[in-house]
Order: C-alpha cells, then sequence, then structure tokens
C-alpha cells in the first residue's frame, strides 16, 4: 500500500509507513492472522475497498488465509457492518481474485439452519433484546443462528472481528460488553483486547480512544487488574 502512495504523495508515504511500524510491528500481543483479518473488518466498515482492500487482500494470502476463510470473514461480520456492505466487499474480493489470479473458493461453507429455533446467544442478552421487541430479537436469533456452524475462523478472531466493528461504529455499550467478554472467554488477556482496540486506531484515532476508554470501564467494573 506504501509503495503506492509514494507515487500520490511522499510526505503521506512517510507518515503511514511509520504508523504501519507502530501498529504492525509494535503490537505483539495480535499474531499477523489476525491484524489482517481485523485490517479487512476495517475496510469492510469503512468501506475503503481499493487500494487498502487490495493490500490486505493480498496479505491475507500470504499469511496463509484462503479465499474459503476471507468469504467466511464477510459472511460472519454481515450482521454487524450491514449486508450490503459486506455484498459490496465480496465483489470487489471477487474482482481482486480474478484480477490477480488468485485461487478463488472451494465452496466450502457451513450449514445455515436459519428454520431453527435456537441461538447461541448468551440468555440474558437474548432476553434483554426480546424485551425490547420480540421481532427484533427474533431477527438477531436468525443471524447468531445462521453463524453458529462456522469454523474457518476461531472464537477469538470473530470475537475481536466484532470489538472492532463496535469501535469503528462506536457501538461501545451492550455489544461491546458481550464481544469484549467472548474474547476473554475464548482465553484472550485483557492485555490482548487492549491491543485489538488499539490495532483499530489506524481506522480513526479518536473512535479508537473512545473504545479504550469503553474497555477500561469494562475492566474496572469486573475488577481486573491491568498495567
Amino acid at each position: 500500500m506504501n509503495v503506492h502512495a509514494k507515487t500520490l504523495d511522499p510526505v503521506f508515504a512517510e507518515m503511514s509507513e511509520a504508523t504501519d511500524r507502530k501498529l504492525w510491528e509494535g503490537i505483539t500481543e495480535l499474531s499477523m492472522r489476525e491484524k489482517v483479518l481485523l485490517s479487512l473488518v476495517g475496510d469492510v466498515c469503512q468501506q475503503t475497498l481499493g487500494l487498502p482492500f487490495e493490500a490486505h487482500v493480498a496479505m491475507a494470502y500470504e499469511n496463509g488465509l484462503s479465499a474459503d476463510d476471507l468469504r467466511e470473514l464477510l459472511r460472519f461480520i454481515a450482521y454487524d457492518s450491514g449486508y450490503p456492505a459486506a455484498l459490496s466487499a465480496l465483489a470487489r474480493l471477487v474482482d481482486i481474485e480474478r484480477e490477480q489470479g488468485l485461487p478463488g473458493p472451494t465452496g466450502d461453507g457451513h450449514p445455515i439452519d436459519a428454520d431453527g429455533q435456537t441461538s447461541p446467544i448468551p440468555a440474558p442478552t437474548r432476553q434483554a433484546v426480546r424485551n425490547l421487541d420480540p421481532a427484533f430479537a427474533d431477527y438477531m436469533d436468525l443471524q447468531s443462528r445462521m453463524r453458529a456452524g462456522m469454523g474457518r475462523l476461531t472464537v477469538r478472531e470473530r470475537a475481536f472481528a466484532t470489538m472492532t466493528v463496535d469501535v469503528l461504529f462506536q457501538t461501545l455499550e451492550e455489544s461491546f460488553r458481550v464481544h469484549v467478554t467472548r474474547a476473554l472467554r475464548a482465553g484472550a488477556t485483557p492485555e490482548e483486547a487492549r491491543a485489538v482496540v488499539r490495532f483499530s486506531a489506524q481506522f480513526g484515532l479518536t473512535k479508537a480512544w473512545r473504545g479504550m476508554r469503553a474497555l477500561n470501564a469494562l475492566f474496572t467494573e469486573a475488577g481486573t487488574v491491568f498495567a
């Protein structure tokens, strides 16, 4: 991406390179695979589907992610990013794969269970939403149920992805609490959760600032001690 930036504006490219060193090299709590996935989430949420998305797709392939993995990511975040945003990213992904001669998907998917009745959402959250509006709760149950069979991304990766969506959309109350809790239950440490928010600063520093405040408040409330 910085190669293209240098042709547009050398000073901007220098700033971008310094930012990359701080986040991509300086944040050691997250794997390169996780950083690439979160970057793709940022692209979908902000619809930066030009040079940034193209660069992140290339990095995904370089770090062992497949076309099937990328499609599962887009399917997974569609309910939070919005289906239209995820569809735009999917269409762009297909174009990039074709333009660059990248291997396409194998067709490997997962069971949808659209007509089921269950939901993996925690019972208290599910009931709280149902108290707000039963029909909306049914929609949320459907979205969660359709994703329950996914297995290409780990629970930790999915939790980090939804935390990033929360930061970028500034949904830092109920959903952020659920997603942070899911990350911790999947084995993430508080410092790794903070690294997720810190990494999102490249997509908007002030959004990440508010996200970090909300995260710290959750940890304080839970009595979690961190440096």
